[in-house]
């Protein structure tokens, strides 16, 4: 039972879904305020500095680039700790199970099963098992 549990947690579908919780949940807090708090400033004070830093106007219509350059360099440091944090160290680990898997002990045959159910039927009537062996 714990086998196939171990198993269906190991299995690269439930990883990857684990992976894409904590990407949408635990780090939301933690990598808003830092984009928030650090990105976004220093891409408007490159982008020209003041308010306005990181914002084109073009006919009224305000493009505000700046911000969605702190977003994509958040998700790509996000996604960039998540792999070299989770990933790398799951698929080693993997590798390593892959590698060192032994076969399981072999199972026995038919003939060796029957053999052992006659025994077992032999001691349980209490016969000796010295007669003649008699076809199923």
């Amino acid at each position: 039972m714990l086998k196939g549990f171990k198993d269906f947690l190991f299995r690269g579908n439930v990883v990857d879904l684990a992976v894409a919780v904590v990407i949408g949940s635990a780090f939301t807090a933690l990598v808003n305020t830092f984009a928030s708090s650090f990105l976004t400033p220093l891409i408007g004070v490159l982008g020209g500095g003041g308010e306005l830093g990181g914002v084109v106007e073009v006919n009224g219509q305000e493009f505000t680039w700046g911000a969605f350059l702190s977003q994509l360099i958040t998700f790509v440091l996000t996604a960039a700790v998540l792999y070299f944090v989770v990933v790398m160290p799951l698929h080693r680990l993997l590798a390593r199970r892959v590698q060192g898997e032994e076969p399981g002990p072999v199972a026995p045959t038919e003939v060796e099963l029957l053999i052992e159910i006659r025994d077992l039927l032999r001691a349980q009537s209490g016969t000796s098992g010295n007669g003649p062996v008699q076809g199923p």
